[in-house]
């Protein structure tokens, strides 16, 4: 596949990464010529120093003969027209663009993107696809991911483990005996910074991060059995009155029983959150600031969201939070050498906004029978919803029979019910597979579900 992506800040290097590294032709458009110095030299892919939006441009990056526009520059209307321009006068089929401004996102004017207008294929909203990630963790606090897949029907979840856990140094494969009402699969295990499918003789250790594909249902009982179930918060601070913070603050006033303040610095940015907010108190003032966090009633919060567009801020602010007495603390973190001193400090998670929007950007580019993606960890691994063909290595096996190297299957539904994960089950065209694939066995999910290699 022919990919041309518009911007090579954090977002375009790491899609560039991604569909350079699965053999896709990328050309790499920015009009900083540092950056495209840079991510030319890590990556296998072709750069073009110039305005995205410009026909003159697209034509020398090649945009004639693409199968795929994506344009995530840092401004949105350089985005649209971008887009608009790929459409207009080179015809290319797909056309992705990232959109930040909540006014361009607004159901009265879903009109805007038809292809009479301005045909955009799919819009991705980075401030919704992180509020969202957030949002569910709230409403699952005994875990650091909360992804669903098939409809709902299933959940992947990030679960630390810790030393009460009455699992730890038990082989895999003795847990269903031990909770067989218990519908969920151990896909993933992360240790010491790498992500492995465990074999069923592996145990779980203290300081592991383990990856379950559960029956939504289920999901609470897991959590209990694990030993990371938890409360949700009912007194919520969210610093920073931006895109991010608003859309969580939004969200939160329609949950009954939550109680939520907004602290925003600039006041202008601080009137217009409070005129969007209708239940939610916004203060005027500096976070770094213990008396304004006081005021905001930190000291009492059972969480503090830092949601900043400040890297620093948000760490020294989730930091001062936790001293003051909040009972966790979770900052947006952007930069990724920040990230990894942000782990040794006293702040509960971090999220990171790049692995939101690339995870939505690649579920929208992998198309034929991959019907959702979640990449995390830096890329090391992929949680995939597929449907199976009747080409795959898969129909007609057992589970017992099926043998893949790097890949690790969490749930099957079939006829539209999540059935158990029996070692008599044998897998049928049509099936929807949930799995989880390690960074090097990514090309083996195209024999899975059969899909060509334009779609990888």
């Amino acid at each position: 596949m022919r990919v041309i992506i518009c911007g090579a800040g954090r977002v375009g290097y790491g899609i560039a990464a991604r569909l350079a590294s699965e053999h896709n032709t990328v050309t790499v458009v920015d009009v900083s010529a540092d950056l495209v110095r840079t991510i030319t030299t890590d990556l296998d892919v072709r750069g073009i120093t110039g305005h995205g939006a410009y026909p003159d441009v697209l034509k020398e990056a090649g945009i004639e003969s693409a199968d795929m526009i994506i344009a995530v520059t840092y401004s949105d209307e350089v985005n649209m027209i971008a887009c608009q321009i790929a459409h207009s006068l080179f015809n290319v089929p797909t056309k992705v663009a990232r959109v930040r401004a909540q006014s361009y996102l607004e159901s009265e004017w879903n009109d805007l993107y038809s292809r009479e207008n301005m045909p955009i294929d799919i819009i991705i909203s980075p401030e919704m696809e992180i509020g969202k990630s957030i949002l569910r963790r709230l409403h699952m606090p005994g875990a650091f991911e909360v992804v669903p897949f098939a409809d709902n029907a299933v959940k992947m979840l990030g679960v630390k483990i810790h030393e009460d856990c009455p699992i730890i140094a038990t082989p895999i494969r003795q847990i269903p005996d031990l909770f067989p009402e218990l519908q969920a699969t151990i896909v993933g295990i992360r240790r010491e910074q790498q992500i492995f499918v465990p074999t069923p003789d592996d145990p779980l250790y203290v300081g592991d991060d383990a990856f379950f594909i559960v029956k939504s249902e289920h999901a609470n009982r897991l959590l209990e059995i694990v030993g990371t179930s938890a409360d949700r918060a009912r007194h919520i601070v969210v610093i920073g009155g931006g895109n991010i913070g608003v859309y969580v603050a939004s969200e939160l006033e329609s949950v009954q029983g939550i109680r939520c303040r907004v602290i925003e610095r600039n006041k202008e940015r601080a009137e217009l959150a409070a005129e969007k907010l209708s239940k939610t108190v916004v203060l005027n003032g500096d976070a770094m600031n213990s008396e304004i966090q006081q005021e905001a009633g930190v000291a009492d919060a059972e969480l503090v969201l830092c949601l900043t567009n400040d890297d620093k801020t948000n760490i020294l602010a989730g930091v001062l939070a936790k001293k003051i007495g909040a009972n966790q603390a979770v900052s947006l973190v952007n930069d990724p050498s920040i990230q990894s001193l942000a782990n040794q400090l006293p702040i509960n998670r971090i999220v990171d906004p790049r692995a939101a929007t690339v995870s939505s950007i690649l579920r929208h580019v992998r198309r034929g029978r991959i019907l959702d993606v979640f990449t995390f960890s830096e890329g090391l691994a992929e949680v995939i919803e597929g449907e199976v063909l009747d080409t795959s290595l898969l129909v007609g096996k057992k589970l017992e029979d099926i043998k893949l190297n790097g890949i690790a299957l969490g749930a099957i539904i079939q006829d539209g019910v999540l059935a158990p994960m029996d070692a008599n089950l044998v897998v049928k065209k049509g099936d929807h597979v949930v799995l989880l694939a390690e960074k090097s066995a990514f090309k083996q999910v195209e024999q899975v579900f059969r899909v060509g290699t334009e779609y990888f």
